[in-house]
């Protein structure tokens, strides 16, 4: 009788060393300059610009949520690593950081090597708009630890700033201007509130469902998270004071962390049109003004403080730079974000 092996308890190795060979060419098309050695090591190398003074490096961790559940259901794999990106990269820019590279952690209880490799893809895509390296992982096989085709992501970047040019708020004055910067729809957060709200329940809406001009409500909820690298290079270079990534919490929790104390925002929520989805959500779900905000970014991705003077100049440059952009609202002399309209 012949011993148990490792795939008789439910672990691949040689569907992981498949995938392995899979992502190499995929990685390979972020490699940067400052890459040293290859993919398939215990670590990855990555060495820091030569023309930053005084770098001091910069780090963030996420996931995607409850958004991978509309993964699973759709068999759609292909962007949700764009997700996991942004999330990250979007994180660290807040600080004026360059993203220099990424690293994910994929889980799973059964490695399929064609998603693996479809959601890896989606990572070397993100990387790509991201302008960093997606350096190394790590692939895990769980068995009877998830449910059958499903899967955990988790991603981890890693950024440079010069000392010098740390984007901290500190400049923040009286009368600047708040710009924001569109989403491409709820990103990754509030989807345990949309799924039970649209698809969960009674009388569910059907994934399939036509929806406007996007295609199916699927094809909405599942937009990727839109990378905002390029838009806070333009920022930098029109002297923002302070930049802030819209995720969960939404504008009444985010803004707080990077605006001086003592300081507020008040926004006028008529300066951007909301996407038709989250009307959807709040009409079907009965959801108050105040718990949407707080849940979902209402539209806006990113935002900017930026001098009153230079607020325009900033949002011409992020249009033609390929991003819907406003002035949504100025700082005040109070705690906390106010609405009006």
């Amino acid at each position: 009788m012949a011993g148990l092996t490792y795939r008789d308890a439910g672990v691949d190795i040689e569907a992981g060393e498949e995938l392995v060979e899979r992502i190499k060419p995929l990685a390979q098309s972020t490699r940067s300059e400052f890459v040293l050695g290859s993919l398939g090591g215990f670590a990855g190398l990555c060495s820091l610009p030569s023309d930053i003074e005084d770098p001091v490096l910069v780090s963030g961790t996420d996931g995607v949520g409850t958004k991978l559940k509309l993964a699973f259901e759709l068999g759609r794999h292909d962007t949700i690593g764009i997700d996991l990106v942004a999330m990250c990269v979007n994180d660290i820019i807040t600080v004026g950081a360059k993203p220099l590279f990424f690293l994910d952690y994929f889980a799973t209880s059964k490695l399929d090597v064609d998603q693996g490799e479809a959601v890896v893809k989606g990572i070397a895509e993100g990387c790509r708009q991201a302008d960093c390296a997606l350096l190394g992982g790590e692939t895990a096989e769980l068995p009877g630890f998830y449910a059958a085709g499903e899967y955990d992501l988790a991603g981890f970047a890693v950024g440079v700033v010069s000392r010098k040019r740390i984007v901290d708020g500190k400049a923040t004055g009286l009368g600047d201007k708040l710009v924001g910067v569109a989403s491409s729809g709820l990103h990754s957060n509030g989807f345990s509130l949309a799924r039970r709200v649209l698809v969960e329940g009674e009388a569910p809406l059907l994934l399939q469902d036509a929806f406007g001009s996007s295609g199916t409500l699927g094809d909405a909820l599942l937009r990727p998270t839109r990378i905002y690298v390029k838009a806070a290079r333009i920022a930098l270079e029109h002297g923002v004071h302070a930049m802030c990534h819209i995720t969960g919490g939404g504008l009444p929790e985010n803004l707080p962390r990077v605006t001086p104390e003592g300081m507020g925002v008040a926004i006028d929520v008529g300066s951007w049109s909301v996407d038709p989805l989250f009307t959807l959500i709040q009409e079907r779900g009965a959801v108050d003004d105040a718990e949407m905000r707080r849940t979902f970014n209402m539209g806006v991705g990113f935002t900017m403080v930026v001098a009153q003077d230079r607020a325009g100049q900033l949002v011409d440059a992020l249009e033609a730079g390929g991003e819907r952009a406003f002035i949504m609202g100025e700082v005040v002399e109070q705690d906390g974000v106010s609405f009006y309209s």
